[in-house]
């Protein structure tokens, strides 16, 4: 069977670390072509040698962008279209978790930084991907929401009013453009242990955050953490072909946590 992405560009946000990196390295051993967009220049470069290491022919663009700003998101699209001429499908990833605190005692400026980056940052990536997606006839994106994107967590009044307006962004844009052939997703994540997650722990437990981790996932149906790598097979076959039909919903990925009474 020949690899689903073949001859095909991905482009992913928040590329460098955690998810963006697990999703792309599973297409890229899948033949796809790769637009690899983080803040941090120094992430990128890792990304792209961990690439690398296990896909030596990979071809690997680079791009530094602050997802919050939207002319750099412009400029990510269009330095995308420009190399590969196409895009068949975007990860729309990158993301903050932001400081915990209670409602009234949440900064307004965290709450501010938050929503830029999470929902802002996800609005002008579909922005500018979309036009270009509805022009080819084609593509699929898969955004990044969150358990807190569908229920509420606790402690997380920007995260959660971001990743839920993520989850209603997807919904609508999928409702809009499934006639031009483009198919919208989300993907919940629950506790999968990134990066961000350990940063998540250690705000509540401090050093002693694997012991945090541990009684943070007992309640879990599955008695553990999900890997990066498991949801880089749930969005590698989300942004194939094979799951064109799956359109304007979200999937989360969580051990089942979410059902949970």
């Amino acid at each position: 069977m020949e690899p689903r992405f073949n001859g095909k560009t991905v482009l992913i946000t928040g590329a460098g670390s955690g998810l963006g990196r697990a999703v792309a390295l599973q297409v890229a051993k899948e033949g796809a072509k790769l637009s690899l967009v983080d803040v941090n220049k120094e992430s990128l470069e890792e990304s792209k040698q961990l690439i690398h290491t296990d896909v030596p022919e990979a071809d690997i663009i680079l791009i530094t962008a602050d997802v919050s700003k939207e002319e750099d998101v412009q400029a990510y699209v269009k330095k995308t279209v420009d190399t590969y001429n196409e895009i068949n499908a975007f990860f729309n990833n990158a993301g903050v978790e932001g400081k915990q605190n209670l409602t009234e005692s949440y900064g307004s400026d965290e709450f501010r930084k938050v929503v830029d980056i999470n929902l802002n940052g996800v609005f002008y990536g579909m922005k500018y991907v979309l036009e270009v997606m509805k022009k080819q006839g084609a593509g699929t994106v898969v955004n990044t929401a969150s358990v807190g994107g569908i229920r509420g967590v606790g402690n997380q009044s920007g995260y959660a009013a971001s990743k839920h307006g993520v989850v209603g962004l997807t919904k609508n844009s999928g409702i809009e453009y499934g006639q031009y052939g483009v198919s919208i997703k989300a993907i919940a994540p629950g506790a999968i242990l990134t990066k961000m997650v350990e940063g998540s722990l250690r705000q509540i437990g401090g050093d002693d955050w694997e012991a945090t981790g541990k009684e943070f996932v007992s309640v879990n149906p599955m008695k553990r953490f999900g890997q990066p790598e498991e949801v880089g097979y749930l969005v590698a076959f989300l942004l194939s072909d094979q799951a064109e039909f799956i359109n304007a919903c979200v999937i989360p990925i969580d051990g089942g946590q979410s059902y949970k009474y």
